[in-house]
C-alpha cells in the first residue's frame, strides 16, 4: 500500500461525510497526485478488491467493502497480497 493508494481510498471514503463515487480525473483534481498516477493506482486497487466500479462505462469508482475494512484497520495488506 502506497501513499497514493491510501489517498485514493480516503478520498472515496470522504471522512465523516457520505462516501463519494469519482472518476480518476476527479480523484486527481482533489489530491496532490496526477491523473495518470491515479489511473494506474485505481486499477491496482480494483484488482485487489479495495475499490469497485460504480459505473463501469463511465469509469466511476467507489470504495468496496474490502476497502472500508482496510481503512477501518480490520484488514492487513498482507492478506491482499496472498490473493
Amino acid at each position: 500500500m502506497t501513499p497514493v493508494d491510501r489517498d485514493i481510498l480516503e478520498r472515496l471514503e470522504n471522512g465523516d461525510e457520505n462516501e463519494l463515487v469519482l472518476t480518476p480525473a476527479l480523484i486527481a483534481a482533489n489530491t496532490d497526485w496526477g491523473h495518470q498516477t491515479i489511473r494506474e493506482h485505481v486499477s491496482k486497487l480494483r484488482e485487489y478488491g479495495l475499490v469497485e466500479y460504480c459505473e463501469k462505462e463511465r469509469g466511476i469508482y467507489r470504495l468496496s467493502d474490502l476497502g472500508r475494512e482496510y481503512l477501518a484497520g480490520e484488514l492487513d495488506t498482507e492478506e491482499l497480497e496472498d490473493n
